[in-house]
């Protein structure tokens, strides 16, 4: 076990114990209404300094000290607000007559002489007068005009008194409602990342920009308060006439505003203060009396522990809170020392939670502490490194569950979910590099757009890569020294290069190149290559990999799209050394083969490639699935399966060659495979369930699955046990699934039965990993009474895992008529919740009856659903995605192109990109089933009878 050293606390400077101890005992009053700031009402200039996106440098935010008091009824209007009084301590970097700071829908109050800002020296200096003040909303800044310059190098106190709206718009200082014993109850809450924590008061709202906090929440009596640092201190005090509390929290260590977090609530809560840190995990009330709190404290002490180790470097803080909202946008978020989570993220019940459910908790509990030191503790500069930041954690979230959860072999699953989840989307021309230009990332819309697959899927299998070629070890004393070095600091991402340099020179490790020179491939150009290997020859190349090779690509590379490729491989069966492609094509004498002896590249998908091989290996390799299929890896086996249908896609081999790694299944009982063989099945049921080619195809893939419906059978007793092991838990509902799918009408019967048993007697025997599936397809085979029984049980259910399988189950009905009023139902905020809008929208698309109905929808409403939903909303491009996902035809192209013309004034937000990529995935679908329509459906007729 490594030595875990312990941090000195940073001293405080004279200046920041003075505004400490200086600090205003004023509680926020209702300020009265400002129209509109005093000051110049004339147009200002263009192109001031107040015009950019981007703050200047010559003004750094040291501390402040906020207080803030939200809310929880409603105004005599019918509004929730806050108020609040901020003040922040700056250093003067450069001389100038300009403060600009970030605000955005806050109204200010006058603080002294009219004006609605005051400006002191910590030195007790006399300072420039304030000539105006007003708001400039279009970059979102609350600005200062000066009478004269600020002194370089001096320390500066601006005060401010606001009042926001605590909307239900999940962002920024915002409420969430729930209902408790027939009552509704008001929680106010946060979610600054990215750019958010201007709409709770007024800040330096770029990563870069660390300070101190001192925060404190005034709030309702019967309620409690929770900040990123620990409560020292709550007393009853009056506010115009009203008792109510104040919560003081410790002073927060050096860090980004994104990462703030408070939150005024009547939660419970369960603790654990083992090994000298408290753990606490705050939901309603009576989720915490029901336990489901229980799983995620009892993982949470071992992530953290296992991270501690990994980082070699303490946990910073003195406390970790966590917390289950019942509206929040993203899964969770790393506001350190309160992490936010949606109530499914983080809840568990064993009585109607699933495995999938537990292990979304465990990996998303580890992607969230993995935050605390490597994005909290060290931040990216600039938001076009995020990549960094999100790829990161989610590769290393697979680590800390399997730290957690080590039967489960979860970080094999890291393939399936990631490398090959964002495959598709980085094989599209209209993708994008990892990191971005600081310069082309400027206002909210285009920072909220990284949020996507590229940044987090891309990232985490770049960095599996990297690790692996590194070796576990050497990567982890890279890191150690990056955190170490660069603690309560900012970095750009080639400062972890530099490090793990570091770390490779320190042990000797063999590398053909500088990590910054391999990595940088990866990084700087998009998408990923196809190495092809010629077994006859020992010939092996490179070339990028595009879906549809007849796409343009007009995004330049400064690698000319070939990449410094790692290639784990193996022969008949053996294991070989690591070799390096450095270059197109080059000749590797190893890798020549003759007689039975076949080649299998890039074992368990360490690399971030495909590969495609001579025609004869691809026989030999097919011959071993059919033979011996064990001699294959399992995760290659997976693989095998998933690059066969894209090298198909991309024209790079035959349709039917791929089809004909589906084969072996009828002999197959292991999770991955099956797995990678439907999410590419999936695709010739997008594009031909509404065809003459889904009656042959659902033939072909019932014969397949039948073994596996008959295994899963026998293995659990006639359906009465749960297999044993975690991804034969998955494989058992992939069974199932298929077979009713595929219409196996022994499976309909089961799922009826089960479903008619619970709406019968109102005692749900179904096990919830099986409850998915056996729900959808219940009331897909079912009609109105099916999906009233359901939507009843929905509307009732207290348990988020149990609400969100109903919710997805309700999309799976063939009544149009259903399906349109659950459409309507999604833009009504008391029937579904705004965070699950836009999927509830995708899910009803995903139903062949929906797909039509929710397109229709969408762009019926599109102003609409775009000014509630579309803001900053990180689901967006998702929403244009899923509706679109089946577009095949010309007609639907040139209503793609009418919805982007049509709506070009209200915008697509977050979506922008998507909706490009979802034209030219179009284009390609088209050509694709007029290329393979006829071959496929023969191939399935043939194999069907066969």
């Amino acid at each position: 076990m490594p030595e875990v050293r312990t941090r000195p606390r940073l001293a405080s400077p004279p200046h920041q114990e003075k505004a400490k101890n200086n600090d205003s005992n004023l509680q926020p009053t209702k300020p009265p209404p400002v129209t509109k700031p005093p000051g110049p009402t004339t147009a200002k200039p263009s192109n001031e300094l107040w015009d950019k996106y981007r703050l200047p440098s010559n003004l750094v935010p040291w501390h402040y000290n906020v207080t803030l008091r939200p809310r929880l009824t409603p105004d005599a209007s019918g509004k929730y607000i806050f108020t609040g009084e901020s003040s922040v301590e700056f250093h003067c970097a450069e001389a100038t007559n300009l403060i600009l700071i970030h605000s955005h829908k806050l109204t200010y109050s006058p603080v002294s002489n009219g004006l609605l800002a005051r400006l002191t020296a910590v030195n007790g200096d006399t300072v420039p007068g304030i000539e105006s003040v007003w708001l400039q909303n279009e970059t979102q800044y609350l600005v200062v005009q000066l009478k004269g310059d600020l002194t370089k190098g001096n320390y500066y106190i601006l005060e401010t008194i606001f009042e926001g709206e605590l909307a239900d718009d999940l962002g920024g200082f915002y409420r969430s409602e729930y209902i408790e014993n027939g009552v509704t109850k008001v929680i106010a809450t946060t979610q600054m990342q990215p750019t958010d924590a201007r709409k709770s008061f007024p800040c330096f709202d770029e990563p870069a920009m660390k300070a101190t906090f001192d925060i404190t929440l005034i709030h309702d009596l019967g309620t409690v308060a929770l900040s990123n640092g620990k409560e020292i201190g709550t007393k009853q005090i009056p506010v115009d006439g009203v008792t109510v509390l104040e919560t003081k929290f410790e002073r927060t260590e050096r860090m980004s505003t994104y990462l703030l977090a408070f939150i005024v609530s009547e939660f419970g809560f369960i603790q654990d203060n083992s090994d000298d840190l408290l753990v606490r995990i705050f939901a309603r009330k009576p989720a915490i009396a029901a336990g489901q709190g229980d799983y995620a404290l009892n993982k949470t002490g071992p992530i953290m522990k296992f991270f501690e180790e990994y980082y070699n470097y303490s946990y910073p803080l003195p406390k970790s809170d966590q917390i289950a909202l019942p509206d929040f946008n993203a899964g969770a978020m790393e506001n350190w020392g309160l992490i936010t989570y949606r109530e499914t993220a983080l809840l568990y019940d064993e009585e109607y939670s699933s495995n999938s459910n537990k292990e979304r908790i465990a990996t998303i509990i580890a992607h969230e502490l993995a935050h605390m030191w490597f994005g909290n503790l060290v931040t990216l500069r600039w938001w076009n490194d995020l990549w960094l930041n999100e790829g990161f954690a989610s590769y290393v979230e697979y680590l800390g569950a399997h730290e957690a959860e080590p039967t489960w072999n979860v970080k094999d699953l890291i393939v399936l979910k990631d490398v090959h989840r964002v495959f598709a989307v980085d094989a599209l021309a209209s993708s994008h590099p990892l990191s971005s230009k600081e310069e082309d990332i400027q206002k909210p819309a285009q920072i909220s757009e990284l949020f996507d697959a590229i940044s987090y899927s891309k990232g985490a299998s770049v960095l599996r890569m990297l690790s692996d070629f590194l070796t576990e070890d050497v990567f982890k004393q890279g890191l150690q020294t990056y955190l170490k070095a660069f603690a309560f600091q900012n970095t750009v991402y080639t400062d972890l290069w530099t490090h793990l340099q570091m770390a490779v020179d320190a042990t000797g490790t063999a590398l053909p190149q500088s990590v910054n020179n391999i990595m940088n491939t990866w990084v700087l150009q998009m998408g990923f290559p196809v190495v092809t290997i010629n077994t006859a020859t020992g010939d092996v190349s490179q070339k990028h990999f595009l879906l549809d090779p007849e796409s343009v690509v007009t995004t330049p590379s400064p690698y000319n799209y070939e990449w410094i490729v790692p290639m784990r491989w193996m022969k008949t069966g053996a294991v070989q050394g690591l070799t390096w492609l450095e270059t197109k094509s080059a000749s590797i004498p190893a890798m020549k083969v003759t007689g039975n002896d076949w080649v299998l590249a890039n074992i368990d998908v360490a690399g971030y490639y495909r590969v495609n091989y001579d025609q004869a290996n691809w026989d030999k390799l097919l011959n071993a699935l059919n033979t011996n299929h064990e001699v294959i890896p399992v995760i290659n086996r997976a693989q095998l399966v998933d690059d066969a249908f894209n090298l198909a896609r991309a024209k790079i081999i035959q349709t039917v060659q791929a089809l004909e790694t589906t084969t072996y299944l009828n002999n197959e009982t292991a999770y991955m495979p099956w797995a990678s063989a439907i999410n590419n099945l999936d695709y010739f049921y997008l594009m031909f369930d509404r065809s003459e080619v889904y009656g042959p195809m659902q033939d072909y893939l019932r014969k397949q699955v039948t073994p596996l419906f008959n295994y899963y059978k026998d293995l659990t007793v006639n359906w009465a046990d749960v297999p044993t092991g975690h991804m034969d838990q998955y494989n058992q509902v992939n069974a199932i699934s298929l077979a009713c799918r595929t219409d196996l009408q022994e499976c309909h019967e089961l799922t009826m039965t089960w479903f008619r048993d619970w709406m019968n007697t109102g005692v749900n025997k179904i096990h919830p990993n099986l409850r998915s599936t056996v729900y959808c397809n219940a009331i897909a085979a079912g009609g109105a009474a099916e999906w009233e029984f359901a939507w009843d049980q929905f509307q009732n259910a207290s348990i988020a895992t149990e609400a969100e399988k109903i919710r997805v189950a309700l999309a799976c009905t063939k009544q149009a008529w259903l399906l349109n009023r659950y459409l309507e139902y999604t833009l009504n905020p008391e029937l579904i919740r705004k965070q699950d809008a836009t999927s509830s929208i995708i899910y009803i698309a995903n139903n062949v009856i929906g797909q039509s109905l929710a397109w229709d929808f969408v762009r019926a409403r599109w102003s609409y659903i775009f000014n509630q939903y579309g803001g900053g909303s990180f689901s967006f491009s998702n929403l244009i995605n899923g509706v679109t996902e089946r577009f095949s035809t010309e007609f639907e192209l040139q209503q793609l192109k009418q919805f982007k013309a049509d709506n070009a004034e209200v915008g697509f937000g977050s979506g922008t990109l998507a909706l490009d990529q979802s034209i030219e995935r179009t284009v390609a679908n088209i050509k694709w089933i007029a290329e393979n329509k006829n071959n496929v459906l023969n191939w399935f007729i043939a194999e069907s009878k066969s």
